[in-house]
């Protein structure tokens, strides 16, 4: 049986896009669907509403991995503007510099509780809990148990609906990784006296101080990156949901079944199937069913819903996003649309600014209309005071399901027993990006995965092991990912996934 396609590709999301560009670049055929009907790039996607452009979530171009900067470069070439970085903290009607400025931190706080987060860090310091397990652990070794109640415990647990000692520490060793009190303030200290820090070392991903940008947002390189596919003869099948996943035993073909929104079903066979999905969807369409069904099905996700608020003020504010720590309400962050780019707000005299809710699909907030999110929104920004309710024109809802992969304290062992089940019982199937690998990482660690997915594939074994990708976008026994040559030397053995 010759397959339709050397590769088919399940998501249009960064990882899925960039597998299909460089297959395609390859030689290599290949056919992607989507569940979307119109947007690709997933998450990093740009909605529009009447021309106002809508980041969802978020998306810096920062990467310490030259390969997926090169590729950006590659894809969209005239596009990308450079970006200063903003962002504050908001919390008891005040608002803090992020990263931390100790001078301004005394300032608000005060002396008497600036005080005493020096000695609650100071204790943490002498007295740390050896191997932290959870979020609230890790936080307090770094931070102090203080500082972790006033600027990380009501944020983090907006964000994910949970108490912070059920999060495991790997998040918050990913997320904010490098980072602790110390190195807050001797950047703060740094810009304080001397300018901009010294260039050479080692750059703290939270710390940096500027980003590239696509100029009508990260959906803009998804779009062309499209663009590119299909005019390399890749085929991009939009508003197709996945529907079954099999395996022809003999031939070693696969058969992906799909299903569009008039449940019409359509059929693709390929060599081998590359997946972005959530790890529990594509679990669900395989058959035979896999033995790991139950730990799939026992990974969570935290989804979130962005309101767009568009509104004729006179009063900008520079920063790019405000994190919201305060618990006096429900909203978790406050994009800035125009700091990102002037070119996703296109009226002069208006300001959009989109509000962020994180929540579980089927919940209150998920399931509110729009226009009882809007009428939220409205009033918590007014409370907040970047916007007067009044002063708003128009407004917009976006839902974003399945946004970010939950760490609880079993989703390492549901991850793994799931990864062990493919290699041993699914050969040709591979796993990549942020909801096919339930890995909190940002759109270079994703497509970093694709790439040394695809470098696999090409030399036909095992090369890679794609989890040895760190959060950085750099793989850990090949070094920094820009200088990976392994596929050259002849003494690098392939080995299979465990």
């Amino acid at each position: 049986m010759t397959p339709d396609f050397d590769t088919i590709i399940i998501g249009a999301g960064p990882a899925g896009l960039t597998a299909a560009y460089q297959l395609g670049k390859a030689g290599r055929s290949t056919l992607t669907i989507e569940q979307d009907p119109v947007f690709v790039g997933g998450i990093s996607r740009t909605a529009n509403y009447k021309e106002f452009l809508f980041d969802i979530g978020g998306h810096r171009f920062f990467s310490k991995s030259k390969e997926v900067v090169d590729l950006w470069d590659e894809i969209l070439p005239d596009d990308f503007i450079e970006r200063p970085r903003l962002s504050r903290i908001f919390y008891g009607d005040k608002f803090y510099s992020y990263p931390l400025n100790g001078f301004e931190a005394l300032r608000n706080l005060g002396i008497v509780e600036s005080a005493l987060c020096m000695l609650s860090y100071g204790w943490a310091k002498v007295r740390p809990i050896p191997d932290p397990k959870t979020f609230h652990q890790w936080v307090r070794n770094q931070f102090g148990e203080r500082l972790f109640s006033i600027f990380f415990k009501t944020y983090t647990e907006k964000v994910w609906g949970m108490s912070c000692d059920e999060i495991s520490a790997d998040w918050a060793a990913q997320r904010i990784k490098g980072l602790s009190l110390g190195s807050a303030v001797f950047n703060a200290l740094t810009r304080s006296f001397r300018g901009k820090p010294k260039t050479g070392g080692p750059v703290i991903k939270t710390l940096i101080e500027s980003f590239r940008y696509p100029r009508k947002g990260p959906g803009m390189l998804w779009e062309a990156c499209a663009r590119k596919i299909q005019s390399g003869g890749g085929e991009i099948r939009m508003g197709q949901k996945l529907q079954r996943l099999t395996r022809d035993d003999a031939t070693g073909v696969w058969t992906v079944t799909a299903i569009d929104a008039k449940g019409v079903e359509s059929h693709f066979t390929g060599a081998r199937v590359i997946s972005s999905a959530p790890i529990v969807e594509l679990m669900n369409a395989l058959s035979p069913t896999p033995i790991s069904l139950f730990n799939a099905r026992a990974l969570k996700y935290r989804d979130f819903l962005t309101v767009a608020l568009i509104a004729k003020s006179s009063r900008h504010f520079p920063d790019n996003w405000v994190y919201i720590h305060d618990p006096s309400v429900k909203v978790g962050r406050v994009q800035n649309f125009r700091s990102w780019s002037p070119d996703l707000v296109p009226q002069e005299g208006m300001t959009c600014l989109g509000l962020e809710y994180f929540c579980f699909e089927g919940d209150g907030l998920w399931n509110a209309s729009d226009s009882e999110l809007v009428a939220l929104a409205k009033q918590e920004i007014d409370k907040i005071g970047l916007l007067r309710a009044d002063e708003v024109v128009d407004a917009c809802v976006v839902r974003q399901a399945k946004a970010y992969p939950v760490y609880d304290d079993s989703y390492r062992d549901n991850v793994e027993t799931v990864r062990r089940d493919i290699a041993l019982t699914f050969p040709g199937l591979h796993l990549v990006g942020r909801n096919g690998m339930h890995k909190y990482n940002n759109q270079d660690h994703a497509m970093m995965t694709a790439m040394l997915t695809v470098r696999n594939i090409l030399a036909g074994g095992e090369i890679y092991d794609i989890w040895d990708v760190n959060e950085d976008a750099e793989y850990h026994e090949g070094g920094t990912s820009g200088e990976i040559e392994a596929l050259k030397s002849e003494r690098m053995t392939p080995r299979k996934v465990a």
